[in-house]
Parts: structure tokens; sequence; C-alpha cells
């Protein structure tokens, strides 16, 4: 290896710790070279070895009859999901190629989590997205709003696999740095699963898909360092996708591993080469050798570094048993595919790349991978000021309002509660026809599975505001309204897939919250028996700008713990919907109403009050709900079922009469339930659900729940039009309609601004 040695500097332009640098020298047992470092750049940052997360992610529940691959263990987790066939479904986030480039940095996060899913022999046949943007009324944000939806309708779309759901908020936290966090899932026969492994010394490596360029060079370090104002300068570190390459090599990759001639097949994603390379070949415990002049190029003259490193989209790195070269080459010929053999599998341990017949870099695999020698990091971590500040909020110190008629209209049309209809109108959410949930509302998707009387319910989750005020009680209420929302839709809840957004790790608050945020996962999820199946955490979501005294200020977004939620309804009869059914029908609220305004958007948008705690949950209450309404819809006793959460009781009610043009009448009187009226009916306690029965179903929906140890009690009455509380009209069902579902797109045509 002629190529010059590295010194300290190198290490840090590349984002390597001075520690680091000397951990590889003892490694490598020498100076590396800088084609070897750039490797270690890249696989030793956060977005690729979770070096300050890992220890916490050990932590999280891992285990249950269903699994067959835990968490890290595959491209995507694996859930068993009977008649012999499983589950693959995973999220990612692309959040700071989003920041910089929004429409190709949404399109190749939807890209890459698809491919994520296929490379384990899964057809994707549902997606979903969260999103996170800043201030709506800023031209900047409508910018990166507009860019995201186009990139992920516009590639998604393409593709051919529907996008079933998802959720957005806005908070002026994510002004600079959005968050893009992309789901897939996918269903495979389990005797045709697929693994991310080399094996088999001397079996051939073959690299499939498009050719590689230079788009994406360092684009996991590009991950890993906070938003900065020069942060479009890195602009060559966001990828470019092309989702009709991708199609092909779906179909193509799908028919390969139905040969059965596949050893292992991993997705190019973060770090390219370098990295599938050496995961695979540290997860078989055999090395690689590969001949870069083998690899076809988009561009001439590239270095072994930007080979190694280059993120090119659509590209698979798959080990295939020696003497079936041939057949693997006619099926991707077929599919009009680059299909290079560019290496062997070897007992080395090493991954060895060579240029024009010289070895440029020789690393033991197992040095650069999360799970071998990639630096592992305790943080320390330090309770924000602030937190106890926000325990202290009480509701009666905030007045109650005396015009009830404007809060109900001000959050009809509040950005965060209002129809994402501007957005979904641009995703074709019907490709493939197995989508249940387009015209027939409910809270969850539901996705039937080809060929079965059976379906898996999907839904993301998680409320920032909650998180910030109290990141433990918040994450936990992420994954359970994710829980609920999927019990709602009539499914049953069996694993999770999670996307941890926070700030910088080294920063001692921050990492508090991230710290606090796992142990509110763990609670949930071993309450609920919905293991973590993996996923992905994105650190430095956060944005450095120079103030006017000329110092550097940053701010970090809200801690976002997103959750995936994967649910299966074994029955199709099982399936409920949130929309009324019937004049006439009575409407209840299951679960126990509280005093509580803590942490809602009426607290903080209305009132304009940010430091509240987190509104009231309760772990063993949310089971105990969740068991009940589960319940309820498989002995078909209710007509809907409509989880209470953003906007509280009155949002929900009305998100439920809205798509048959109905109304409804709160009957109940405040003083039976010794709550006051503005945390009746906006408050956002938790672990409530709202369900319907028909009138002459009422004796035998009250003798069940009273047999249950949820409070429940009846709220009023379906009507033919109007949203009535006290017999009085907040607001009709047509004004209602209308900013509901336009308020969106008024803002992002500019016609109006946010009150």
């Amino acid at each position: 290896m002629e190529e010059q040695l590295t010194t300290v500097e190198t290490a840090m332009q590349l984002g390597l710790l001075i520690e680091e640098f000397e951990k590889i020298k003892e490694l490598l047992g020498r100076t590396p070279n800088f084609t070897e470092l750039s490797a270690f750049s890249v696989m030793w940052s956060e977005h690729c070895c979770y070096k300050s997360s890992i220890l916490w992610l050990k932590k999280l529940p891992k285990s249950s009859p269903r699994m067959l691959a835990e968490a890290g263990e595959e491209n995507a987790g694996l859930v068993d999901i009977g008649n012999g066939l499983a589950c693959a479904f995973k999220i990612e986030s692309h959040n700071h190629p989003s920041a910089i480039e929004p429409y190709q940095g949404a399109a190749t996060g939807v890209g890459g989590i698809n491919r994520d899913i296929f490379t384990m022999g899964a057809r994707p046949i549902a997606q979903l997205n969260t999103l996170r943007f800043g201030d709506i009324d800023l031209e900047k944000t409508k910018h990166l709003l507009r860019g995201v939806v186009k990139g992920i309708g516009d590639y998604g779309n393409a593709f051919g696999v529907p996008t079933v759901g998802g959720e957005v908020y806005f908070d002026s936290s994510y002004n600079t740095n959005p968050l893009v966090n992309a789901f897939s899932a996918g269903i495979v026969e389990t005797d045709k699963i697929a693994s991310a492994i080399a094996l088999g010394v001397g079996n051939p490596v073959f690299i499939v898909g498009s050719a590689t360029g230079k788009d994406g060079i360092h684009g996991a370090a590009f991950a890993s360092k906070d938003i900065t104002e020069d942060s479009a300068k890195d602009l060559p570190s966001v990828q470019v996708g092309d989702p009709f390459q991708e199609k092909l090599l779906l179909e193509a990759t799908l028919e390969v591993i139905a040969t059965g001639n596949v050893v292992g097949i991993q997705d190019m994603g973060a770090a390219g080469i370098i990295c599938s390379s050496s995961e695979m070949s540290a997860k078989g415990e055999h090395g690689m050798d590969i001949d870069l002049d083998k690899v076809p190029l988009r561009q001439e003259n590239m270095l072994p570094f930007e080979i190694l490193l280059s993120e090119s989209q659509e590209r698979m790195l798959v080990v295939v048993e020696k003497g079936k070269e041939q057949e693997i080459l006619d099926i991707f010929d077929k599919w009009d595919l680059n299909c290079a053999e560019i290496g062997t599998v070897t007992e080395s341990n090493n991954v060895r790349f060579f240029q024009k017949g010289e070895l440029v870099a020789d690393v033991p695999a197992n040095a650069l991978v999360l799970g071998g020698d990639a630096p592992i990091y305790e943080h320390s971590y330090t309770e924000p000021d602030y937190f106890q500040q926000y325990k202290h909020f009480k509701t009666e110190d905030v007045p109650e309002p005396t015009d009830y008629a404007a809060v109900a209209q001000f959050l009809m049309k509040h950005p965060n509660i209002v129809s994402r209809q501007w957005i979904y109108e641009q995703y074709d959410s019907m490709v493939g026809t197995a989508n249940a949930s387009t015209n027939s509302p409910a809270d969850a998707a539901v996705v039937h599975i080809k060929g079965a009387d059976q379906a898996i319910v999907i839904s993301v989750d998680c409320n920032g505001r909650y998180v910030q005020a109290d990141p433990k009680i918040g994450a936990m209420i992420a994954v359970c309204e994710s829980a609920r929302n999927v019990v709602c839709a009539g499914g049953n809840p069996v694993a999770i897939t999670n996307n941890l957004n926070f700030g910088n790790p080294y920063n001692q608050e921050v990492y508090w919250q991230f710290v606090q945020s796992v142990k509110g996962i763990i609670d949930a999820c071993e309450k609920l028996e919905t293991p973590v199946t993996g996923g992905n955490v994105s650190f430095y979501n956060q944005a450095s700008t120079v103030s006017k005294e000329g110092g550097n200020v940053t701010n970090a977004v809200l801690p976002t713990p997103t959750i995936g939620m994967l649910g299966l309804m074994d029955n199709l009869e099982h399936r409920m919907t949130l929309d009324f059914k019937n004049v006439g029908d009575i409407i209840y609220v299951i679960g126990e109403p509280k005093n509580d305004i803590a942490g809602s958007e009426y607290l903080t948008s209305y009132h304009n009050f940010k430091e509240s705690s987190a509104p009231h949950f309760d772990l063993e209450a949310e089971y105990d709900l969740q068991q009940t309404v589960k319940a309820l819809i498989r002995d078909k006793q209710i007509q809907s079922a409509h989880d209470i959460s953003d906007g509280g009781l009155f949002v929900t009610l009305a998100e439920s009469a809205m798509p048959r043009d109905l109304g409804f009448s709160i009957l109940t009187t405040f003083d039976e339930i010794d709550v006051r009226k503005d945390a009746f009916l906006f408050g956002e306690s938790q672990s409530r659900v709202v369900v319907t029965i028909k009138a002459e179903d009422q004796d035998r929906f009250e003798d069940f729940m009273k047999e249950q140890s949820v409070p429940f009690f009846e709220v009023g009455v379906v009507t033919i039009s109007d949203f009535k509380v006290d017999t009085h009209v907040l607001i009709t069902t047509e004004d209602a309609k209308d900013m509901y579902q336009n308020t969106l797109g008024r803002h992002m045509d500019g016609e109006l601004a946010q009150a």
C-alpha cells in the first residue's frame, strides 16, 4: 500500500476523535492510509455504529415467540405472522439530507428503507412517514415541506408501494432541522428469508443495481454532526434516487433470492460498499477480497475511498453460491441491471480492497462494525433545570376561556390538528389495492395480506412536546398511543420499530432526554408485550447559528422518539373505523376524564403556555383500556372507535363526525364528572377512547363495561349536523370540515397565517 499514511490532524478533519485515531492504529498494528481512515470515519460515525446509544439500546426488550430476527441481526425486524408468512418492517431517518436538499433527501430515504425490506426477501406492501417541520408560515418551512412531500410522493408512487398513513407536526424547534422518518413493511414467506451475511470461502461477491458515482460520499458522517449555516456546502453528501431503477432492482432481487442460490445480501445504504462488505463479513466471521476496478462506475478516475464510501442509491452486495454465477447474471441481465462479480469470500476475517493490482485497504471487518471493535461511549447526563419547573404546572392556574366556540374554531384550524389532505393527495395510497384505510378512516392503516384472511395494522406516533415535558412519560405515551391506534382499528399490537431523534449526545441535558426516553420505551413495551425489532438513532438534530453578538447559538429539536407499531388482524371482520355511523347512536368515552390540560395543544397554542408537564398518564390504566377495547371490537358491540389525542375530546368527536357529514351533541354535565369544562373538552390526558353504540345495544354495552376495570361514561349522541356542547352550537359541521380539510393548503398557498 503506497498511499500516504495519515496523521491525527487527518483523522480530526474526517470527524474522528484523537483517542479514536489511536485505537485505529492499535487495531491495525500500524498507521492507516487515507482510504482506510476514511472507512473508519464513516463506519465509526454515530449514524453507523451507534457509539453513543448502543449501551442503552441493548436494554430494550427484543424477544417474543413471534420474533424471527431480533434487533440488529438483519436489515430490518422480522415477525412471524402465521400461515407461513413473516412481516419485515423498519423505520429510519433521512433528516440531515432533507434539511439541505428536501426532495432528494426524502426520496432516497424512502428508497433506502424499502431496500432494507426487500433485501430480506420481503415484498414491500406499505409505507408510512413521520415528518416534523418548523413554523408553517416561514417560507423556508414551506420550501422544505413541499420538497419532502414531493420527494416521498414521486419516489413511492413510481416505485409502486402505497403510502398508507403518517403524521406531521409543526414546531419552531424544527425550523432549520426538519425530521423525515420513513417506515416500510413487507411480507415474506418464512422459507424464503434472506440474510445479510458472508459465508463460504471462495463464494463470489457481486455488486448489483445502479452504477457507483460520487454522490453521498461521507453521507453517514454528514448525518453525525450539527446543521449549520455552512451545511449547504455539504450538498454532495445528499444522494440522488431513481425509483424506476429501484422497482427493477426489487423484482430482480426477489427473483434471485427465490433461486435459493443467494448466501447473503445487503442493501448499500449509509457508507456504501465499505459498510455492506464489512458488516456481512463480520456477521459471517469471514472476509472479502474486492477488486474496485470491477465496480461499475458513473464517473471516471474515482479514487478508492470514493468508490468505497459512495452512497449512490439502488445498489446491493450479494454473496452467491460458487458455480451459480451464470444464473444470477442472467436474472439481472433480464431486468437490465448491472451485475458485476467484484470479489470473493475469504477465510481471513479482513476486508481487503484492490485497485490496479495494488492493495489499497486492508482492515479487519470486526474492527469497523457495531457489535465489534467500534467505540462505545457511556456519556454522563444531567436533568435539565426546566424539568422540575415544568412539573410544578397546575391546571387551576390557567383561566378558563370565556368563548368556547372561539377555542373550538382555533383548534379545528391549527396546523398540528387539521387534516393532512394537502399532503396525502400527493401520495398514491392504493397501489397494489391492499390498503383498506383510504375510504374508511381508522386510527391506524389496515393493509390486507394478499391471499390471506388477515391484515397488518400499522401506525406511527410521537408527540415531541410531551417528550420535552417529561421524556420518560412522553416516550411511554408514544408507544402506547401507537398501540392504541392499532387496537382502535381492530388490530393486536405485536412489535415496534423506533426512530430516536435527538440533539447532540455530548450535551448532558440532551443525553438525559435520550436516556429517559429509552427507559420509557422499555417500560411501555414490556407492559404491552411489544418487543423492539430495531430502528434508528438520529443524533445531532440541532441547528448552530450565529447570534447578533457574534457567538454560536445551538438549538436542539424537541426530543422525538418516534414509534412505528406493527399490529396484526387475524380476522378481517375485526376491522373497526373511527367514523360515526348513524344519527342517534350513543357516544361513550372509555377511560377516566382528568382535570388536566397539561401538554395539550389547547394550553400550548391557545394560551401560549409552553412550560407544563406531560398529560396525565398511567401505564396500568392504558393496558386495561386496550384490552377492553379489543374485547368490545371482537364482540361486535361498538360502531366506531377513535382514541382521544391531539386537541382532546372535542377534536376527537369532530374527526368522527365529519366523514359522514354528521354532528354530535355533548349531553354530559360537567358537575357529574368533576372536571373543568376546558379540561373535559380540550385536555389531552391519556388512555381514553371514544366509541359509539346503537341505542338498542345500550344495556348490553353497559352490562359488559361494568364488569371491566376501566371507567366509562355516556357523553352524548350522534346528530344530523353541527357540534353542540350544552345545547350550544360551537361550530357547524360545514364550517368545521372547511377548516379541517383546507387549512393546511391555505397555509401552503399563503392565504393565511397561523393565529
